[in-house]
């Protein structure tokens, strides 16, 4: 910000208002206004190096666009991805999400204010251009994040949920069972979070390898993915690096970075799509109204790619000139994804990694449970099935009384109002029953114990009700 400003400044110097920067030496401009032993300055003299060594940018071309973004002094151009980002948040994903893997076609992106507007402007759009319809069937992958069981119903979108469901039985996985219900051509889209919430868990390379196989089935299924928990789980591969023509990619860097306030969020798709491939099987008298809608955006809507639409759809088509992302947001996308690709070794990762892994260890300790260590687990959240502890811990005499005399929710506003300790409830995810939800993302080690001994302390003050009705009744 520093250097933009005084980018801005030459202007004025000139007898102008302050505005943006001259694009013609900017390159030296910034080698002369960096400081090398600053650490600061040294991240980004070698994220600059780095762009223009490995992704092939013209330094000032970048760096034009880096300071006039930063400064926000423009509508995003283009309006759907500013260039140079676009190309830094793409190796951000092949190297984060795509376990490597480049699709061949390459990718377009869209940033979001968030993985939220993220969704929402995509079930808008899908709706709009009669991709799904009012009556389709919409799979879903549960459990899942509360609001994305309510998606298919609001807004009047009319979608038939289709529950795909994972379990514990499976480790969280989603067994071929339950895949096999894509398979059905009237189901239009599958609709998950990998890895999961509440669960926390990712796809397995097993469940990846059935999914292509369901999808060679049903080649016009849209599938989309929010991989936002995906940095947890070494190795990740998403949905989408197998299956790049159908599945359209969400991703938020506010839960790796803790930077939920930012709302900095994208949409990636293939060049070569499935939702493109469907626009063009519309009925003409669909076409028509569609092409009546974008006329007044752009010369000829029909050949305006789905992600283009969905980026116009977002500022309802007649002000798609001035959609995007903010600019500042998109460079700050673009300092955390240059975090993690400029050098070899993202220690920032594998701090976040292994903080999580602690708190995860400590908990499932702390209440007695055995631990997932598996490679699949982010251990970003857990879904810790109470009722099953108390059957393990406390005996089934127990248990039963539990369940005919303490509900579960009895059990989560006990545990809020006399020990001061609040859950989400598990079956709101569509988690089973009895189990609760528990983020491992904001508290700090001790505190997870703590949690633990007073989800203790409270069933053991249960029990000692238990054990003295039981003596009552044997008087």
């Amino acid at each position: 910000m520093d250097f933009a400003t005084s980018e801005c400044e030459l202007v004025y110097a000139d007898g102008d208002m302050a505005g943006h920067g001259k694009k013609e030496g900017i390159g030296e401009r910034f080698d002369g206004f960096m400081d090398e032993t600053a650490e600061t300055d040294k991240f980004l003299i070698d994220a600059v190096e780095h762009c223009v060594k490995d992704l092939n940018m013209d330094k000032d071309d970048l760096l034009f666009e880096l300071a006039n973004g930063i400064t926000g002094d423009y509508y995003p151009t283009p309006s759907r991805c500013l260039t140079n980002t676009e190309a830094i948040l793409n190796e951000f994903l092949v190297t984060a999400l795509f376990n490597g893997k480049e699709p061949e076609k390459g990718t377009d992106i869209f940033p979001t204010e968030g993985g939220s507007a993220a969704m929402t402007y995509i079930f808008h759009a899908l709706n709009h251009n009669r991709l799904l319809k009012p009556g389709d069937k919409i799979a879903i992958g549960t459990p899942i994040f509360t609001p994305y069981l309510e998606i298919p119903d609001v807004n009047n979108y009319g979608l038939v949920p289709i529950n795909v469901v994972s379990d514990e039985a499976h480790n969280w996985d989603i067994d071929e069972e339950e895949l096999n219900k894509l398979k059905d051509k009237d189901i239009k889209a599958f609709f998950l979070v990998n890895p999961s919430n509440p669960a926390s868990h990712a796809l397995s390379s097993h469940t990846l390898d059935a999914l292509e196989e369901v999808v060679s089935e049903n080649p016009d299924l849209i599938i989309l993915t929010d991989d936002v928990y995906g940095t947890f789980v070494e190795g990740f591969e998403s949905v989408y690096s197998r299956l790049p023509y159908n599945t359209i990619l969400v991703y938020s860097f506010s839960k790796l970075y803790g930077a939920t306030g930012w709302r900095t969020g994208l949409v990636a798709m293939s060049r070569d799509n499935v939702c493109d491939h469907l626009l063009s099987k519309l009925s003409e008298e669909d076409k028509k109204a569609l092409w009546d809608e974008y006329a007044i955006a752009v010369p000829d809507p029909s050949s305006m790619k789905f992600i283009e639409r969905l980026t116009a759809d977002s500022r309802s088509i007649g002000l798609y000139h001035t959609s995007g992302l903010s600019t500042p947001s998109q460079i700050f996308m673009d300092i955390m994804a240059l975090s993690h690709t400029t050098y070899e070794k993202d220690e920032y990762i594998e701090l976040a990694n292994a903080t999580v892994n602690e708190r995860y260890i400590a908990l499932m300790d702390a209440l007695g449970i055995d631990k997932d260590l598996s490679g699949e687990n982010a251990e970003y959240y857990t879904i810790v099935d109470i009722n099953a502890m108390i059957g393990e811990q406390y005996g089934s005499d127990f248990a039963q009384w539990k369940h005919e005399n303490i509900s579960d929710l009895d059990f989560l506003n006990d545990l809020a109002q006399k020990k001061g300790v609040v859950l989400m409830y598990g079956p709101g995810f569509d988690a089973p029953e009895g189990s609760v939800r528990i983020s491992l993302a904001n508290l700090y080690t001790e505190d997870y114990v703590e949690i633990a001994r007073r989800i203790r302390e409270l069933l053991d003050e249960y029990y000692t009700e238990f054990e003295a009705e039981a003596l009552q009744e044997a008087a």
